[in-house]
């Protein structure tokens, strides 16, 4: 970190805390998200020039509910309270909170009073739909607090001490539900805080740069390579950091795409000039899945089985190995909460959750704060190709988790075959950059068909394709039905043992994107 301008999120455990993050750093500032209970370490290191409280799933009054360190305020920095954060301000202020006696959660409305600092730009009177998700109201606010907007029961929705430069949000602005919700944090950083906006990717580029060279030392480090755009762009960075000290390694799981594992090779290995060596370990993951149905005991094998492999080319290499780097993204860490605070485990992702305690590599993840489209950035800042920063993600335990149920070399071939005709057509039809991801899943079902004038009894595809931009949040594709209706037929028609296809129209949340 250098002595850049930075904002301090200080997290209270909220679902959109990264979502705080990423609003921020769209304005080209740069942010750092830190536990409530390193505030006092974080503003020591930072000195930031402004701070904001997230979220959180507690209440103020709860016993043992998370404070405020003194060292925050004694700062003197500008602070924005986001809902619980607004609340906390107030509490531990001299002020009080209750109950709601009506509760609000999703899009509600709110009402202007004074159009000040982080309301600018509104007019008095104005309605502004906003998102909210509490159960908590302030009942009184401290000394020295004016309301600036009122929420649909008349509680403060938006409040400020002007003097010590606290504000304070019941709704949630980083939601793109919240109307203009982006204008009352630029509102904040600039009006209020005084940033420039100069954080870039290219900032970004040379101080993860400066961070790994830190971190690998004059050591030697290998790259858990998969092909997909994480780790593409997390060797990139890497081998900018420490050039031909970094060996990439690609392990041929068998739980890949039809013929993926020469691509990627091809891709790497001629056109990126990577040094890079091929594993063939596909009986080894095979082995290490056999009866296993449970997702989260395919992760916890498969994480297990790459670190196996890993260690064992590594010491093929000699001495000096001693880093690990993986392309491991924020959402990531958010649904394997590892590290984020009182979150709640969705999935434990193989490169996260899933690595084994006796592991003897150090890891690095230089990509571990970013989101999917801002790895994409980075990799255009690269010089990466476009087909490849524009690529789908693909999971780490690759087809393992789209095979539900048991994964066989049978069953994985049948997928294979459906999900290759699935985007071959998606391509066919131009619609491949419209979608962030599309893929086939096998499910554990079988279903009764008619074939030639004869009963079947045979596998059941379902395809899915999500559009999204970080992939914390995702809607459902809308295809055009004769799309869906040659996909269909060919899948059927091409690919035997499958009779029946169907089209998954969930939105993330409730669902995630990957079924498993």
């Amino acid at each position: 970190m250098s002595d850049r301008e930075a904002l301090l999120i200080l997290d209270f455990g909220s679902q959109y805390t990264q979502l705080i993050a990423r609003r921020v750093r769209e304005q080209r500032v740069y942010c750092e998200i830190h536990p409530w209970t390193r505030a006092a370490e974080a503003i020591a290191t930072l000195r930031p020039r402004g701070v904001i409280l997230s979220g959180g799933p507690a209440s103020v009054d709860d016993p043992g509910a998370p404070t405020l360190a003194p060292e925050v305020l004694a700062a003197g920095s500008p602070v924005l309270g986001i809902c619980y954060g607004m609340q906390l301000l107030a509490h531990d202020l001299g002020g009080r909170t209750r109950p709601a006696a009506k509760r609000e959660y999703g899009r509600m409305p709110v009402r202007v009073l004074t159009p000040d600092n982080v309301l600018a730009g509104f007019e008095p009177g104005e309605t502004l739909a906003t998102w909210m998700s509490h159960g908590d109201e302030i009942d009184a606010l401290p000394r020295g607090f004016e309301v600036l907007a009122v929420s649909d029961s008349s509680a403060p929705a938006a409040v400020v001490d002007p003097r010590r430069r606290l504000y304070g949000l019941l709704f949630h602005p980083e939601v793109h539900h919240t109307e203009r919700g982006a204008a009352i944090l630029e509102n904040f950083l600039f009006g209020v805080c005084g940033f420039t906006p100069s954080w870039t990717m290219a900032s970004f580029a040379d101080e993860a740069v400066a961070a790994i060279r830190a971190t690998v030392g004059g050591a030697r480090a290998v790259c858990a390579l998969s092909g997909g755009v994480d780790s593409a762009v997390a060797a990139a960075l890497v081998q900018r950091a420490i050039g031909e000290r970094l060996t990439c390694i690609f392990v041929d799981t068998g739980l890949l795409r039809l013929h993926e594992a020469e691509q990627v090779v091809n891709t790497f290995a001629n056109h990126m000039r990577l040094n890079v060596v091929a594993v063939n370990a596909a009986p080894r993951f095979l082995a290490a899945l056999a009866g296993v149905e449970d997702p989260e005991e395919k992760r916890r094998r498969v994480g297990y089985a790459f670190i196996e492999v890993f260690e064992a080319e590594a010491a093929k290499l000699g001495t000096g190995v001693e880093s690990l780097v993986q392309g491991t993204l924020y959402p990531d860490v958010v649904e394997s909460a590892v590290g984020t605070g009182p979150a709640v485990t969705i999935k434990t992702h193989h490169n996260v959750g899933g690595l084994p305690e006796r592991m003897r590599l150090k890891v690095v993840e230089p990509l571990r704060d970013l989101f999917k489209d801002e790895v994409r950035q980075l990799g255009r800042e690269l010089g990466l190709p476009e087909e490849l920063v524009g690529r789908h993600p693909f999971p780490g335990p690759g087809l393992a988790i789209r095979v539900l149920g048991e994964v066989t070399a049978e069953r994985l071939d049948l997928l294979r075959r459906a999900d290759a005709i699935y985007l071959q057509e998606i391509r066919g039809a131009g619609l491949y950059d419209a979608i962030w991801q599309a893929f086939a899943v096998l499910l554990p079902v079988r279903s009764v068909g008619v074939m030639g004038d004869h009963r079947t009894y045979e596998n059941v595809v379902a395809l899915r394709a999500v559009t999204s931009t970080d992939g914390m949040t995702a809607d459902w594709f809308p295809f055009p039905h004769d799309a869906l209706a040659r996909i269909s037929n060919r899948i059927i028609n091409e690919v035997r043992g499958v009779n029946r296809v169907t089209y998954d129209v969930s939105s993330k949340p409730p669902s995630t994107i990957e079924w498993e």
